[in-house]
């Protein structure tokens, strides 16, 4: 029998929140990101080091045994949120979180273990735009090698071991050494994706790639919706705290009554969201109607966090048209997020079979 689910956080999850934004606070601030993007590394590996190395969170979702740290989806989901807020630019949901559930499913123990300890960067080379339990592009093998391309994969540029599903079923891990790596334009400058070409390239076979890839891009679904409410959440923060400080007519912007009924609505939204988000992430953790939780986070966290940017990019009037300002940033990676493994659209008719609530 179901029980009703805690959603609250912790005190470990409130220690580990703090931790976080403390360190991001110090290595990620908004004008060193916006940097990052106008240069050739827009990934910042020296924070994604730190973040592995020093707070051990690559392994977050990877048993002890396996030099992990044993933990559940939810503490993954508490780190989301704050790299969500400083729009960090480390791979941490396509390695430490889709990744991993992929090699966990495949029981891949070896491999599994370089992602915990960082030793290797991880990437599912299917397209950041597939649902879970979409169709997925897969590679050719002939006589035992791979070939042919994957487009829109995240964080390829500096992925150590890609996963790649072929047309025979199976899930192979390749060295991206041995693979070719060409960037594409990505509408979020802090989210790389890149075109995977595989020119008879030998792999090792982990598992089966549908089940793999299915739960993968389930648990990467659920926990977006985390990185989209630390988002929402820190553009709702900075909006409130501009209004107080512009003054029109001699009086803060924020005391106006239109733009009071703005926040309050948007506000109202956020705490949708992170019922939404903090569902999906314990659903992950305990297994129970999780497919279920992820849908629904997902149909609704895409709107609320494009909403939210947006509001802050008008709101913050001229100023926040500006390069300079990071608000572009934000509304870039909740775009970027709103087709990020299914659109909220895919999402509800998956939620409308999984209860059977199909449209006439």
């Amino acid at each position: 029998m179901s029980t009703t689910p805690d959603l609250l956080y912790s005190e470990e999850e409130e220690a580990l929140r703090s931790a976080v934004r403390d360190l991001l606070t110090d290595r990620c601030d908004p004008a060193a990101v916006i940097a990052r993007t106008e240069s050739d590394t827009p990934h910042d590996l020296a924070l994604w080091k730190t973040l592995t190395d020093g707070m051990g969170l690559a392994g977050l979702l990877v048993p002890e045994e396996l030099d992990g740290q044993g933990a559940t989806h939810r503490e993954a989901a508490v780190v989301l949120e704050e790299l969500g807020r400083a729009v960090a630019p480390v791979p941490y949901l396509t390695s430490a979180v889709v990744a991993t559930e992929a090699l966990l499913e495949c029981g891949a123990d070896d491999l599994l273990a370089q992602l915990a300890t960082a030793t290797s960067i991880g990437a599912l080379a299917v397209g950041l735009h597939t649902a879970p339990g979409a169709a997925f592009a897969t590679v050719r093998v002939e006589n035992g090698h791979l070939h042919g391309e994957l487009t829109g994969i995240a964080d390829a540029a500096v992925a150590d071991l890609l996963l790649v599903p072929a047309d025979d079923g199976g899930l192979y891990a390749v060295d991206s050494a041995a693979v070719t790596v060409t960037p594409q334009v990505s509408f979020d400058l802090t989210r790389p994706l890149a075109t995977v070409r595989l020119d008879g390239v030998a792999g090792r076979r982990v598992g089966d790639a549908g089940p793999a890839v299915r739960r993968a891009l389930r648990a990467g679904a659920g926990l977006l919706a985390s990185e989209q409410l630390g988002l929402a959440e820190w553009t709702l923060t900075e909006t409130v705290r501009y209004l107080k400080e512009r003054k029109q007519f001699n009086r803060p912007v924020g005391g106006f009554q239109a733009l009071k009924h703005r926040l309050a609505g948007l506000w109202l939204e956020t705490v949708g969201l992170r019922a939404a988000a903090r569902n999906a992430a314990d659903a992950l953790a305990t297994g129970e109607d999780a497919d279920v939780a992820a849908a629904v986070a997902q149909a609704y966290a895409a709107s609320v966090a494009v909403h939210a940017a947006e509001e802050a990019l008008q709101l913050h009037a001229g100023i926040g048209m500006t390069w300079e300002h990071p608000v572009h940033l934000y509304l870039k990676r909740a775009k970027a997020d709103s087709i990020a493994y299914g659109t909220a659209g895919a999402h509800r008719a998956a939620l409308a079979e999984l209860v059977d609530l199909r449209a006439p």
